[in-house]
This record gives structure tokens, C-alpha cells and sequence, in this order.
């Protein structure tokens, strides 16, 4: 079998060169995923790509801290994504777990939004609009009715409450967000890594930044164990939801004993900021969301159930879908080679700098790829 996939870490390439050379030339797309304040690698992995005026992108989609990485980098300010990172999602006004579980004080967005528009970092959304020009690019966000995954335009007008829906964690953010007559929550819930939205609208060569290590021996099992439940995503686009709405009875019958189990062992853990249950690919994870539920005096109520549910299982079949991509795609994955030192919250500065320092290496080994495939990446002036 044709291995149409491959990886770059901070320290290695891996890539049938003469393969790639079968897609590179289609529709490009760039993928981030989102992990909160891990998301500094992906910071850093889109400055190397600005320090390069490096951009041979078509679509751009991105889920939460993901998507806020994107508008930095169309937006062409070097160091913005970081800061928005180290500076404001470290501060007691974007969240503070003490006051969060006495006072019930929720997840500052909207304040850390509006001041990443205003002085000193001053992002500039015209200047990204003119930079896309008539390309396209998504925020991954959640319908609160369907629970399916739904793209809403990242430069767009409504550009704060898009922002904010993308980034909405259920219990962490109160309540939902509305943007043209729909609620959304967080895009991490159906799509942490929105990779088969690009597929479905014909990108390509995908490179997808990844908020986690690659692991070979991870991708071979999610491959085996999902292989009968992938083939949903090779339906056209208009089957697609018809197919979800199908699985999503079967799956929670299926996994409604698997999430009593996640809920129950995380109702006698001990809470920690650090290690995170699923690797913390949902902020904080289905045991955290209950124990912080608890500490607030709340239920762990069934809609939360549902959204963990479908989030492990399109997690598992976008890992499956990442390990073994259709036929007519090549998959380039950028990603740490060992697990990231921030954590999805509460890092320590010196974790966000060493994980940043990662990303800048990883994207200049993206570059220095194009450069001996001798492909033109740069920015045309």
C-alpha cells in the first residue's frame, strides 16, 4: 500500500519524498489543532512561517486555540499568537481555578479578545482579510442541537462571538454561544482536529499541527480498531450528516458504559491541572469537566455525556483517518516529538517558552523540506 502520509517533528522528517511528490501540487490545506495553552507550539511552528514569509496555502481550518493561531498568522504579527498565550491566558482575568470553584467565575474569552485587539497588540483583522484575499478560512465549532461539527468563517464580521464559540468549553464557559441564529460550543467536541473538513472540500495535501506527539505504534491500533467505522468519511458531503445523526444513536448505546466508567474512576481521582485524561485534547478532559462540575456544585448532566461521547469517538476515527488517509490525499503531520511541557491550563511560563522554541523548530523543518523539494512557498509580493 501506497504510504501517502507522513511526519516532521523538532528532530526528524519522515516522508516518502516521491510520493508527496504526487499530491503537493493540489489544493493545500493547513490544519491546527486546538489543547488550550499548548497551542504555544502551534504559535511558534506559524512565526517560523511568517520569519520565512512561508504561505503556499489554499484553505486554512482550525478548532479553539487553533483557529486564534490562524488569525495571527493571516494577520501577518509575528509573536501575537504567543502573546495572546503567555500574556493573557495566564492572567487571573482569563481564568483562575480558585475563584472559578468558589464564585463559579467562568473562562474570561470575551476579555482576553477584546484585548488582543487593543493596544500593545493591536490584531489587525483588516490586514488579515486582505492577506487571505479569496482564500477561505474556518473556525471548528460544535451545534449544540445536532452535536455535529459546523465551519464558520474566521475573518468574518461577527469575528468575537466566532472566536468565542470556537473556543467554548462546556462547564469552563458559561453557557452557549449564538452566531447567525445557531449555538455553538466548542469546536474540540466534534472536530479537535478538523482534517476531514478539508478532505470533503477537496484539499488535497493536508499539513496538519498537531498539539501532541505522533505515535506510529497509536496510529497503527487506531487504525485497526476503527477500520470498519471510517468509511463514513469517504461519503460525499451531502451524506455526511445523514451518516452522523445514524451513528451518533448507535454510538451512544454502544459507549454509555464506556463513559460511566471514565466518570466514575475520575469521581475518585485526585484532581490535578497537569495530567489530563485523552491527553488533555478537550482542554480539560471528561474526568476534570466532572470533578470541576462537582467542586461547583453542579451535575455531570447527560448533554455534557453526549458531548464526551461523540468527542472520543470522532477523536478515534480522525486519528484513524489521520493514520490511514484516502487515496487521493497525502497527509503531512507537525508535531513535537515527545509530549509538550504545557499543560491546557495553569503552565508554568518556562514549559510555554521550551514548547514554543519546539514549534519555531518544527516550522523551519517544514521550510527547509520545501526548500530541497525546491517547491515555491513563499509568499507571492
Amino acid at each position: 500500500m501506497i504510504r501517502n502520509s507522513g511526519i516532521i517533528t523538532d528532530c526528524h522528517v519522515e516522508l516518502d519524498v516521491s510520493v508527496y511528490e504526487h499530491f503537493r501540487r493540489g489544493k493545500t490545506a493547513l490544519i491546527a489543532q486546538g489543547g488550550g495553552q499548548r497551542g504555544i507550539f502551534t504559535a511558534g511552528v506559524l512565526d517560523a512561517f511568517l520569519l520565512s514569509n512561508f504561505d503556499p496555502f489554499d484553505e486554512f481550518y482550525g478548532t479553539s486555540a487553533g483557529a486564534l493561531n490562524l488569525c495571527a498568522y493571516l494577520c501577518r504579527q509575528h509573536g501575537l499568537g504567543k502573546a495572546f498565550i503567555t500574556d493573557l491566558t495566564t492572567s487571573p482575568e482569563f481564568f483562575n481555578l480558585i475563584r472559578y470553584i468558589r464564585n463559579k467565575q467562568y473562562l474570561g474569552l470575551e476579555w482576553a479578545l477584546e484585548r488582543i485587539q487593543d493596544y500593545p497588540y493591536k490584531l489587525d483583522l483588516d490586514l488579515g482579510k486582505r492577506a487571505l484575499g479569496k482564500r477561505r478560512a474556518f473556525a471548528a465549532v460544535t451545534n449544540v442541537n445536532s452535536l455535529a461539527d459546523q465551519y464558520l468563517p474566521i475573518l468574518s464580521d461577527d469575528w468575537l462571538n466566532t472566536m468565542v464559540a470556537t473556543c467554548a468549553i462546556p462547564k469552563l464557559y458559561q453557557g452557549t454561544v449564538e452566531v447567525n441564529g445557531q449555538k455553538y460550543v466548542d469546536g474540540g467536541v466534534s472536530a479537535s482536529i478538523p482534517v476531514q473538513e478539508a478532505w470533503r472540500q477537496n484539499a488535497r495535501n493536508i499539513i496538519v499541527i498537531r498539539t501532541e506527539p505522533f505515535s506510529e505504534s497509536e496510529a497503527k491500533a487506531q487504525s485497526e480498531i476503527c477500520d470498519s467505522s471510517v468509511e463514513w468519511y469517504r461519503e460525499s458531503i451531502n451524506s455526511v450528516q445523514e451518516s452522523w445523526q445514524q451513528k451518533m444513536s448507535q454510538w451512544k448505546a454502544d459507549w454509555g458504559s464506556f463513559l460511566q466508567q471514565k466518570i466514575h474512576a475520575a469521581h475518585h481521582s485526585k484532581f490535578s491541572g497537569r495530567k489530563l485524561l485523552n491527553g488533555g485534547r478537550w482542554l480539560f478532559g471528561a474526568d476534570n469537566l466532572y470533578r470541576l462540575s462537582h467542586l461547583v456544585g453542579e451535575n455531570f448532566d447527560s448533554g455534557l455525556a453526549d458531548m464526551l461521547m461523540i468527542h472520543y469517538q470522532t477523536f478515534e476515527l480522525t486519528q484513524a483517518f489521520l493514520s490511514t488517509p484516502p487515496d487521493d490525499t497525502f497527509i503531512l503531520q507537525l508535531a513535537p516529538k515527545e509530549e509538550l511541557q504545557s499543560s491546557s491550563l495553569l503552565s508554568d511560563p518556562e514549559a510555554l517558552e521550551h514548547d514554543y522554541q519546539l514549534g519555531l523548530q518544527v516550522g523551519f523543518n517544514l521550510i527547509q523540506l520545501y526548500d530541497q523539494l525546491n517547491i515555491d512557498g513563499r509568499e507571492s509580493a
